[in-house]
């Protein structure tokens, strides 16, 4: 990781002095860089951590910095990780400005060294996160996702990041088809399960369990996966009261206990964490194609922390 991060500082470097200040306040509230770790332990799984391993987690985290500064400026939010975001220190011009330049910096730099298959791989990431982006909105405004929704949006909201976190590992050591693909699946399902327990939240907090705030997806109208199994064994009428409670924006103020009550009775929370253990699960036997190293019993053991995590 330490070589990691000077690779990536490197990346951000311009010649303009602006660019250089926003550059280094990212790298300076950068969060657990989950996504190069799982780059670089998914080479190791497969050989050994090459220049062009480097070269990708650094792809990866630019990719990934740009999506975050751009949903800061989509979402109007003021924080990131506990600090004030781009967009609340510079605005929302420097906001898209900013996150347009580090994907175009991470395209350039894989183009100049002619890893195109890099350009491949990831490219499918950002249409697959784009459209799940644009699903999730169209859903919510309609307000009739159905648990078959639920699944496409997080796989290509999360999972397809990941996914291509595993991939592109694989991928930069020249490991064959088959680790490439093993991973891929590893990443995907992995994503998921992330992403499940990420939901979670919502509804954990609520009960005190963790020290999140509640009803954040309430809040932006997301119906996601223990909500989508109490209204799938609810009453119609039932149904249409809670419904009504999101729509109206009741649920994510004075009414929320009520939607996290109506949870908790109709088994969503229990649901979810089976869904996910599931997905963990998956993730897990995707790995058996591989030799038994460390760096594959790392990514094991990152599973378990995935959806044991409560932050």
């Amino acid at each position: 990781m330490k070589e990691f991060n000077a690779e990536f500082r490197r990346a951000m470097i311009s010649d303009v002095a602006l660019v250089n200040l926003v550059a280094k306040y990212l790298i300076r509230t950068k969060g657990k860089q989950v996504r190069p770790m799982l780059v670089l332990l998914a080479a190791k799984a497969c050989g050994e951590v090459t220049a062009a391993t480097y070269r990708a987690a650094t792809l990866v985290e630019l990719l990934h910095t740009a999506t975050l500064v751009h949903d800061d400026v989509i979402d109007d939010a003021d924080l990131r990780r506990g600090f004030a975001s781009i967009k609340a220190l510079w605005k929302n011009k420097v906001g898209v400005l900013m996150g347009d330049y580090l994907l175009a910096q991470g395209l350039l730099r894989t183009v100049k060294t002619s890893e195109y298959h890099f350009l491949e791989i990831t490219s499918n990431a950002v249409r697959r996160m784009s459209e799940g982006e644009l699903y999730q909105l169209q859903k919510a405004r309609q307000l009739n996702t159905n648990e078959s929704d639920y699944f496409r949006i997080i796989a290509d909201k999360t999972a397809s990041l990941l996914s291509t976190c595993c991939e592109l590992g694989a991928a930069s050591i020249e490991s064959g088809r088959i680790f490439q693909v093993a991973l891929r699946n590893y990443g995907e399902a992995l994503g998921i399960a992330f992403q499940i327990r990420d939901d979670l939240f919502d509804y954990l907090a609520a009960s005190g369990t963790i020290g999140k705030p509640v009803a954040i997806d309430l809040k932006e109208k997301k119906l996601t996966l223990p909500l989508l199994h109490a209204l799938s064994k609810a009453s119609k009428p039932e149904k249409k009261h809670i419904l009504s409670l999101i729509k109206s924006g009741k649920a994510a103020k004075e009414s929320y206990r009520e939607v996290i009550d109506f949870v908790n009775a109709g088994g969503g929370i229990e649901y979810a964490k089976v869904k996910a253990e599931e997905y963990a699960n998956s993730a897990k036997a995707a790995l058996d194609p591989l030799p038994d190293s460390e760096a594959k019993r790392g990514l094991i053991q990152f599973v378990s922390f995935v959806i044991e995590r409560d932050k």
